[in-house]
Parts: structure tokens; sequence; C-alpha cells
């Protein structure tokens, strides 16, 4: 699976090679979004990525970076066969308490390979031949995740653990994973990939790093969302160089009041028209927020670079997260509006 092949998602892509291409790479990270989405492909492409001999790098355009697709590496990961790639997921008891995702690795291949890892859980546990019982991660799978992460790399690289619908682990397994994502060995990457159904066990929520994929639709509503929420987020940008805080105050009052699916899709928006300001900065590409404010954006696409877009994007899918999970939306909006105040100063 390779970059290219995945529709949309371009700020999260180019945001994971910069990690990968500067060496930051964390132990433990988790790719929040559904399937249809992306989620379980652009978790391939990134290990395919992280692995690959001979990484490509485009001048212009909106993707930056992929893997060749060539390399025996690139091979491996994208037939699955990987000797340092291992698969946990939800399996189904069906009666027998030991058993584990090993026992279902074949059929876990062979049906991410036919769906293009587009295909949903239910869709998978449907696949199973027999009678399917609720699925989850056990300890059992949890122990297996520790013991495979203890062998050494074959073939003496990275050795990487792709966790599928993590959150549906139980609360044995995920005390079972604890110490490995707390200690990991060197050159240990541990993925997890959810589909948002379920919340993750906080123990574990706490120790890895989140991105969060864009609604598909984000980019190509633009001119939708941009006329329903950018005279919105183009006042409180502005109020985030002032920091006047009884005006500041104010105008989070104003956001505050949208119900919470509003506020995901002006976040959502928000982060779309961050995207276009940075490639814009990096690489020229023409700016088409069409907020309305001429002067706006003509002017703050330069304040979104390669020193804050990291920043910027992070505190947006921090409170993003954070609404999603009940959080007091004023209180979030404004722990937003200092993040991405301080950021922006770093340009």
């Amino acid at each position: 699976m390779r970059f290219q092949d995945i529709e949309g998602q371009r700020e999260v892509i180019n945001r994971l090679t910069a990690t990968v291409d500067s060496g930051r790479v964390s132990h433990a990270q988790r790719i929040v979004g559904d399937e249809r989405e992306g989620s379980l492909q652009l978790a391939l492409a990134y290990l395919q990525y992280l692995c690959c001999t001979d990484r490509r790098h485009h001048e212009g355009g909106d993707l930056r970076a992929d893997s060749c697709g060539q390399c025996p590496s690139c091979r491996k990961i994208a037939s699955l066969q990987h000797p340092d790639l291992g698969f946990v997921f939800p399996s189904p008891a069906n009666g027998s308490p030991s058993v584990s995702a090993d026992d279902y690795q074949a059929e876990f291949r062979d049906f991410v390979l036919a769906t293009g890892a587009r295909g949903t859980l239910d869709e998978f546990n449907q696949s199973l031949k027999g009678s399917v019982s609720t699925s989850m991660i056990r300890a059992t799978d949890s122990a297996n995740i520790v013991r495979r992460l203890a062998m050494k790399s074959y073939e003496g690289g990275w050795r990487m653990m792709l966790i599928w619908h993590a959150a549906r682990m139980n609360p044995t397994a995920a005390n079972e994973l604890l110490k490995t994502l707390e200690e990991p060995l060197p050159g240990t990457i541990i993925l997890m990939v959810d589909g948002g159904d379920r919340q993750l066990l906080p123990t574990i929520e706490s120790r890895v790093q989140t991105v969060r994929l864009a609604p598909r639709d984000t980019a190509a509503d633009m001119p939708g969302l941009a006329a329903q929420y950018a005279p919105m987020l183009v006042d409180w940008l502005r109020l985030l160089f002032k920091l006047k805080m009884k005006e500041l105050s104010a105008q989070v009052d104003k956001m505050a009041a949208l119900d919470r699916q509003q506020l995901a899709q002006m976040l959502a928006y928000a982060q779309e028209v961050m995207r276009e300001c940075f490639l814009h900065t990096a690489a020229g590409v023409p700016v088409t927020i069409g907020s309305g404010d001429d002067r706006f954006d003509s002017l703050f696409p330069g304040m979104i670079t390669a020193n804050n877009i990291e920043l910027v994007c992070d505190a947006l899918n921090d409170a993003q997260h954070a609404i999603e999970r009940n959080a007091y939306a004023k209180l979030a909006l404004m722990e937003l509006s200092f993040s991405m105040s301080k950021a922006l100063k770093k340009r």
C-alpha cells in the first residue's frame, strides 16, 4: 500500500512522512478514523514508508513523499508477509477462552487484501466460517504481542505490530500491554488503528500518540464549509494574535454555542485551511480557501510553516477529540486558543 493509493488525507500523510524523515518516530501511535476514510490503508502505507529503502520525495504537488513500492520491504508489506510485521485484531471466542488473533491470521490477510484494507470489522466477522460471537482483543493477544516484540528483528530493521480496532481490547489485555508501551525495546513500533466507534481505555490512550483522519468529504466540501464557518474562524484567528481576553472569550462563546456536530465540522474545516496554507508556504500551491476575506486569504497562509504545522494540527486534533468525548466546549476551545496562539508565533 502506497500513500498515493489513498484518497485524500494529504495533510495527515505529509505530517507522518515528515516525522519519519526527521527520525522522530514515536514507538506507540494510534490512527483514528473509519475504514472507509482509509485508516487501515494509511497504517499499512505508513509502515511501508517506514521500512522502504528507496523513499521517493516529490517537488511540488500535494504529496511530499511516498514509498517506492518496489524494494523487498515494500513488496513484503504490500503482501502482508513481512516477517517483522505482526497483526492483532478482535477475534471471536467461539467457546474457547484461549483463542487469539493468531488463529485467524490467514483469514485476516486474505480479507485485507481482498477489500483493499477498506473492509469493516463486521464484514471481517461475517467472512469467517462457523458461528461468530462478539469479537475482542484478549490477554492472550497481548501476551503474543509482548512475546513477538521481544524477539530479534528478522531483517535487522523495525519490529512492528499493527493492532486493528485497538479500542476493543479488554482491560486484562490492556494491562498486559502497559509495560511494553512504557518501556519498549529500541526499534519497536506499535501502531493502533481505531474506527472511532469506541473509546480506547485511558491507561492505553495516555501512552500513545494519536492521529485523527479528516472526514472524507472535508476537502470536497470546502466551499460549503467556508460559507458556513469562515467568518467565525477568521474572527477567531485574528484574535489569537492580540490575545485580548475579553474579546477572545466572547468569540469562544459564539463558537461554543454550535452543537457538537457543527463544532467537529468547523474544526475539520480549520484543519483543511491549515493544510492548504502549509502547501502554499512550502510548495507554492495556490490557496483556495474561499473565506470571502481577501486580506485574510492573502496574508494568513504565510503564518503556517514547517516550524508550526505539526503544533497547529495537533492542537486542532486534541480539541476535536475532547469535543467528541463530550468535554466542556468552551474550556476545550480556550485551551485550543492558547495552543494555537503559541504555535502561530513559532513561524
